[in-house]
């Protein structure tokens, strides 16, 4: 995904990508009933990872996003050319993005687990980190 800061004093001011990795935590009770094929599980796994991959990977990934202030006449003709370009309503940082994110997941995941913790590394040693008992 490819971001610029808007109002921002340095290089990230202009357009670059990231190789983000995002990591999901969650939390619940294993299933207890042994008849179940999803038996000892809080989430399949691969159920979780669909739902990542469908909310979030497939909307961000090779896509340009940017805070709505930057909106104007060379944005629109980027928009024109190009399919994934989002403008949000918070300035595209490895933060907010984390932000979002979480939010996006408490709104997807069945309500038998719970959303405990998300890492989004920007860089290889750069990362924003949401935890749920930090924000109740």
């Amino acid at each position: 995904m490819a971001h610029a800061l808007w109002n921002y004093d340095g290089a990230c001011k202009n357009i670059h990508g990231h190789s983000y990795r995002l990591f999901i935590t969650i939390i619940g009770e294993p299933l207890d009933n042994e008849d179940n094929p999803k038996f000892g599980m809080v989430l399949d796994f691969k159920d979780l990872k669909k739902i990542a991959q469908e909310n979030i990977v497939d909307v961000l990934d090779h896509s340009l996003v940017v805070y709505k202030k930057a909106e104007g006449e060379s944005l629109d003709a980027v928009k024109s050319m190009y399919q994934k370009v989002y403008s949000f309503d918070f300035q595209p940082t490895c933060e907010n993005l984390v932000l979002y994110i979480a939010d996006i997941l408490k709104e997807k995941l069945p309500s038998v687990v719970n959303l405990h913790k998300i890492k989004l590394y920007e860089t290889a040693t750069s990362y924003a980190e949401w935890a749920a008992a930090d924000n109740q």
